[in-house]
């Protein structure tokens, strides 16, 4: 069967991690929403998103085809229901649709002519962008039982203080020494070729992806993903790194979620909770003001390829768009237009010929190609975002 995943009514919700990528791209636990789908179904899948990021995401259509939601994390129950699907059949969950089917000669899509299949179990979603970090110790249990199963963990050094060592798995390749993990509150993973340096301590859920690193004497409390080829340092708490993005310095970060190809200079922090402990209020790309999140705790949203110097400050729920740098004392503003340049001082355009070159510059320290299709991308999303920035 061929499987597609679709943004679905959520897309703008997620922004400004979705101006870069679908939805099914987004990390949250191990795994991204595509790989948990793929891994569950034992499939490739393929993507309906915007236009501008369909070179990069393209959607392959056969004569046969199933359609996912991809705000919808895949469980054992869930999966089996969608991989059971069959012609003029659709899985909804309430009003809201999780698959269908459907064939590459049908012009529309009438639910009122499929045979509706109710899932009534539970199952995660991403619906918004304060949910990837909030269930994200869901995710990594959800994601450790899947990828461990049958499967015998790499030893545990004996330099290592370890409490609850059946909750943690070691991939091939992975190096740590002399550090603390205490997996008693939650699973901790780490992946092949990752490396956790000595006088750290961590807390489970904890997800340390493919070739990423913990520095000297980090902090970690659950429930923390990093992301393949990230690093982190000083103390990280509850906050999620997709990719390829940096924190390697004495400071905090809490509760927040950095795209790929993020940099936290030395030193920074964000906040996490008000002085006055009130609901944290978050800007809305949908409604374009700030809206309400339900949480008391609630830290920064950094979208891809945003940078920020030393000691820089971020106030409680700050959301940094696509492509900005973030520098000079201070906090800025808790809503920062992509392609920003300054700081609580005021903000100018990024032009994208200097944001362009220090992407290329960051992506080939980490062997990327900063290329073409990327540069499209990101110029879609400069014209997109103008009307936030003050020119």
């Amino acid at each position: 069967m061929n499987y597609i995943l679709f943004d679905g009514p959520v897309r703008n919700a997620l922004l400004p991690f979705t101006f870069t990528r679908p939805v099914a791209d987004i990390r949250v636990g191990i795994l991204t929403i595509r790989e948990k789908w793929e891994k569950y179904l034992g499939s490739t899948t393929t993507t309906v998103t915007e236009d501008y990021l369909s070179d990069k995401f393209p959607m392959v259509e056969m004569e046969d085809n199933v359609m996912i939601n991809a705000a919808f994390l895949p469980n054992p129950i869930l999966a089996e229901m969608v991989s059971n699907l069959e012609p003029n059949q659709a899985i909804f969950k309430e009003d809201i649709v999780i698959a269908f089917y459907t064939k590459d000669s049908q012009d529309e899509v009438d639910f009122d002519l499929y045979t509706i299949i109710e899932f009534e179990a539970d199952t995660l979603t991403i619906e918004h962008t304060w949910d990837i970090f909030a269930k994200n110790d869901a995710a990594i249990r959800e994601d450790f039982e899947l990828l461990t199963e049958s499967r015998t963990s790499e030893r545990i050094p004996k330099s290592v203080n370890v409490i609850s060592p059946e909750n943690i798995f070691i991939e091939e390749g992975a190096k740590l020494e002399f550090v603390t993990l205490n997996a008693s509150t939650g699973p901790i993973y780490i992946g092949k070729n990752a490396e956790i340096m000595e006088g750290s301590v961590i807390r489970g859920p904890f997800a340390l992806c493919e070739e990423a690193q913990v520095k000297l004497a980090t902090k970690v409390y659950g429930a923390t993903t990093v992301g393949p080829h990230c690093c982190i340092g000083g103390e990280v708490n509850n906050s999620v790194l997709f990719g390829y993005s940096n924190k390697g310095h004495d400071g905090f970060l809490g509760n927040s979620v950095l795209g790929e190809w993020c940099n936290i200079g030395a030193d920074s922090n964000n906040s996490n909770l008000k002085n006055n402990y009130e609901e944290v209020k978050l800007w809305s790309y949908e409604t374009e003001g700030f809206e309400k999140t339900g949480l008391q705790f609630c830290g920064l949203m950094m979208g891809d390829h945003s940078k920020c110097g030393i000691n820089t400050m971020f106030n409680t729920g700050t959301v940094v768009g696509v492509s900005t740098n973030i520098f000079g004392s201070g906090f800025p503003r808790n809503f920062v237009p992509s392609f920003s340049w300054g700081g609580a001082s005021g903000f100018t355009t990024y032009i994208t010929k200097k944001a362009f070159e220090t992407a290329r510059i960051a992506m080939a320290r980490r062997h990327v190609d900063f290329d073409e299709q990327e540069a499209k991308i990101l110029e879609h999303v400069f014209e997109e975002t103008k009307k936030w920035r003050k020119e």
